[in-house]
Parts: structure tokens; sequence; C-alpha cells
């Protein structure tokens, strides 16, 4: 098998300068680097294969890109991460995307500019040039909560379907037909997924998901708010409102109390991501629970493993559903939680 040493010769250029060329490093001139890469193209090497090749030392850092720090959800996720981590003799340096791409990406390229050892990102959306750059360079990285469809990255997640579908049965139960959602963004997975799964859930119902009862959100509270005033203004609204995320339930909640209406007297509320807060609203909020620290430990060990050499596995943990007071439930009365 060829070395570093005959991509070098074949392209007439020092090892250092196949390194950098790699690397992406703006100081290779434009000719060089097309010898480079027509080097490595000759004499079959693949992009990751050679990049893990030229790695000669490790900071024992990693980064950590996530949507939203202001989030309890990834709050939580990122203290399991640096737990994890530190246990494993890292250290990590986290970046806040405030569900921003381009913050994303200003992230991403500082923190591969600090020569972390590898990368873990929940991806703002599915079209970033930067992070597929990252992956042909061979950067070791692994997505987690969402990811980025048709990228060969392990993914750590949790499946919400059987808990949304749960959801919906304890909604129906309690005899609730006209449901709604706020959606997250579009352009992530788990935008899309969450309004799938709701929408299929429903199905089995024989019930619809209406145009006009999915509104879009963004994953913050503001948008929450927004929507739910949109619902409340239909001449018939939903009987139930279904946020998918927590900080868009917050938004929702403030907006039912802004017009005096209550919880679960006049509309039901459940959310996807349970958070500390939901058992201290009045009432307290029926969620979708996700096994945050689980993931986040997950998300760890699968980074190390591509770090070291080892494949690096996806991994999916189940969702389960938590009854609260908010669809109008006595929790005590019902089991819908699953394992």
């Amino acid at each position: 098998m060829a070395s570093i040493k005959d991509v070098a010769a074949e392209a007439g250029v020092s090892v250092a300068t196949v390194s950098r060329v790699l690397n992406d490093h703006p100081s290779v001139s434009a000719e060089a680097r097309t010898r480079v890469l027509a080097a490595v193209q000759s004499l079959g090497y693949r992009p990751n294969a050679v990049a893990r090749s030229l790695r000669t030392d490790q900071t024992h850092t990693l980064g950590l890109v996530i949507s939203d720090v202001m989030n309890p959800y990834f709050t939580e996720l990122a203290r399991s991460v640096e737990e994890e981590a530190r246990a494993l003799g890292y250290s990590v340096i986290i970046g806040n995307a405030d569900e921003r791409p381009d913050l994303q990406d200003h992230h991403v390229r500082n923190l591969l500019d600090r020569r972390i050892d590898g990368l873990l990102v929940s991806p703002t959306d599915g079209g970033s040039p930067l992070m597929l750059d990252a992956v042909r360079a061979g950067t070791p990285m692994v997505f987690v909560d969402r990811w980025i469809p048709g990228l060969d990255v392990p993914v750590v997640r949790a499946d919400g379907r059987t808990a949304v579908q749960d959801l919906v049965a304890h909604l129906h139960g309690l005899g609730h037909r006209r449901l709604a959602i706020i959606a997250g963004p579009a352009a992530t997975t788990t935008g899309r997924e969450r309004v799938e799964a709701f929408r299929e859930a429903l199905a089995a119902y024989g019930l619809e998901l209406p145009d006009v009862y999915i509104g879009q959100g963004d994953f913050q509270a503001e948008s929450g708010r927004r929507v739910t005033e949109g619902f409340l203004d239909l001449p018939e609204p939903p009987e139930a409102v279904f946020a998918a995320d927590n900080l868009m339930a917050l938004g929702a909640l403030d907006a039912v109390r802004a017009r005096g209406l209550r919880i679960p007297d006049d509309i039901a509320l459940a959310a996807f991501d349970d958070i500390r807060w939901f058992v201290h609203t009045d009432p307290p909020i029926t969620a979708v629970a996700q096994p945050t620290g689980e993931l986040g430990r997950a998300a760890v060990r699968a980074l190390v493993d591509r770090i070291e050499g080892r494949p690096g596995e996806s991994v999916t943990l189940p969702a389960r559903l938590v009854v609260r007071r908010s669809c109008g439930a006595n929790p005590t009365s019902v089991q819908r939680s699953t394992s």
C-alpha cells in the first residue's frame, strides 16, 4: 500500500505540503494543490484515510456545536458530553449556533483551526458545504440529535415515533379530535421527523392533519407564542396543541394565558423534549422525554472510537411519553410511558 511519501513523490512536493493540502491549509498554491489531489486520486487514497494517517499528535480536545445553548435540552446534552469526555481524558470546547447556519459554520471553522481531535455537531440545517468538506477531509465527526442525510457520519439520536404514537393515543382517549402541531424548522431532520410521526399517529385513528393545524416554528419560544395565537384565531381552534420542542411549548403556554384561557380546560398542550421546568408549570406539562444524558455519553464514545480508528457506530435510543395534567388526565390513572 502506498505511503504518504509516495503521494509526495508522485506530486513532486514535500510531505508537509501534502499534509497542508489534505487539511485545506490556505498557504498552498493552486498548482501544488492540484498536483497533490491528482496524486491522491491516482494512488487510490480515500481522503479520510489519508487525513488519519497524517495525524501526528492529539490535543485531547473535542468540539461540540449545539443548536441553542438557551434550550434546556441542549444544555443538559452539553453537560453529559463534557462529563463523559472528561472521564475519557478529553476536554470540550462548546460553540452555540443559536439555530443559525452561519453561526454554526463559524464555530465549526474555528474548532477545526484549533486542531481539535474530533467534532460533535447538532446541525441547524442540512446544507453546510463546510460540514461536507470536513467529512471529506477525514475529520472524526458524530452527529447528535440531528443529522445531515447523505453524509457518512455516525448519528446518535432518540427515536420519538413510538412516544408520539402514545401521545396521540393519550389525546384521543381523552376525547380530543382536532389536534395541531407547532413544527420545528423543515430544514432540520428533527423538524421534519416530528411532523411526520404526528401525522402518521393521527392517521392510525382516522384523523387528518390539515395545513391550518401545522404552524411553522423555529424551536424557540417566540415562534411557539406566535403560532399558538394563530391557532386560537381560527374559526375552529384545535382542541390540543403539540409543540415539537420545549421552548415552543413555553411560548404556547404564554399565548394561551395571555388570552385568559386555561390549560387543559380550554385547550390541551403537550411538548417534545421534557425539561425539569415542566413539573413546576400550572398545570404540569405532558411531554415526550428523550434520554438526553445517555445520548450525550453515547455520542462521545462514538466520537472517541472514530478518533482512535474504530468504526464508531450510530446509536438510536427510545424516547418515552411522560403524562402529566396539561392534556386533561390524572397522571396517576394513566400509564402511557414507554421505556
